[in-house]
Formats: structure tokens, sequence, C-alpha cells
């Protein structure tokens, strides 16, 4: 099946060579690389800089997205490129594809996947939930975990809408049950 918009092809323009230049040509890349203007505003919203979040905690909420969205694409491309950096175990990537297991995530990290399973399932958050967020993460901190929520579940929705295959090499989600 191929992607519902095609991807650019190279020669790329000179704001989409920029960026690309120091980025994997991912298919998601390159589908919006069709148009500067979407490309630039897109890429610039990534939020995967250095934050108030660990590399580790900003991966474990893209995941828990991805997984809980059905985005076989990005979680595939998160898992190949950044899980094994940022010290995820097997048990622990396969997790995130799972109904949350309180024997595989404890402190900040159970407090993630919580965080995203309540957001998946309304726009809400509970106050007593909201005071064990606020107890351990900082005002700033938790803002960004609810950008990249946002950030994540917009791009679930580009991958899923416009069908992308995964990447190659890249690992499937896995399916409960």
């Amino acid at each position: 099946m191929q992607s519902r918009i095609a991807p650019a092809e190279a020669p790329w323009s000179p704001i989409v060579e920029k960026r690309l230049a120091t980025l994997p040509h991912l298919l998601l890349f390159r589908v919006l690389a069709r148009d500067d203007r979407l490309f630039a505003r897109f890429m610039d919203g990534g939020l995967l800089d250095r934050g108030h979040l660990s590399l580790r905690e900003r991966e474990l909420t893209i995941l828990t997205v991805c997984a809980r969205n059905g985005s076989d694409y990005e979680w595939g491309v998160h898992v190949q490129l950044l899980a094994e950096a940022v010290g995820f175990t097997a048990a622990e990537i396969a997790a995130t594809g799972a109904p949350f297991d309180t024997g595989i995530w404890r402190g900040r990290d159970a407090l993630i996947i919580r965080l995203c399973d309540a957001l998946q399932a309304s726009s809400e958050l509970e106050e007593d939930f909201w005071a064990e967020l606020r107890a351990e993460f900082s005002e700033m901190a938790l803002l960004e975990l609810l950008l990249v929520i946002g950030k994540y579940r917009q791009v679930c929705i580009l991958t899923n809408a416009l069908r992308l295959e995964p990447e190659a090499g890249t690992p499937a989600l896995p399916r409960p049950g």
C-alpha cells in the first residue's frame, strides 16, 4: 500500500535541504517536504531538544502515545532510532504497546504512562491525579509532557490517515492478545 500523499523527491527546496541534511530522510518528512511552509512548521514543533524532561521520559511518552493511537510507523521509528539509546529494555519496549502494567512501570515512568492513558481516554485530568503529577514533576515538565503528548497525537493522525508504511527495518508495534 502506498502513502495517500506521495513523498517529495530530491532535489529539495533550500528550506527542506537544510533541515534534511541533519535528519534521516524518513517517509513522513518527505511527504511533508512537498510544502516548505508545512514542513517548516511541523519540524519547528518537534520538542526533541533538551528540555524539562529526560530523553527517556520524552521517548516513553512518545512510544506510549504512538502505541495507544496505533501508529506502527512512528512507534517503529522511535524504537529503532532511540529506544536502546535511552536504555529501554525489550520488556519495557513491548510494554508500551500493552495496557498499563504495574509490574513494569514504577515512579515517574508509571505516572507518564498513566498520564498518556488518561489523556487518550479524555482530554481532561482529575484533580487528584494532577496533584500526584505535581508532586513529581515541575510545572514546566508537566507543560512539556502535555505538549509532547499533543504533538505525537498529531503525528499519529498524520501517519495513520496517510497510511504511511513502516520504514524498512523498524520493529512492528506489538498488538495485545
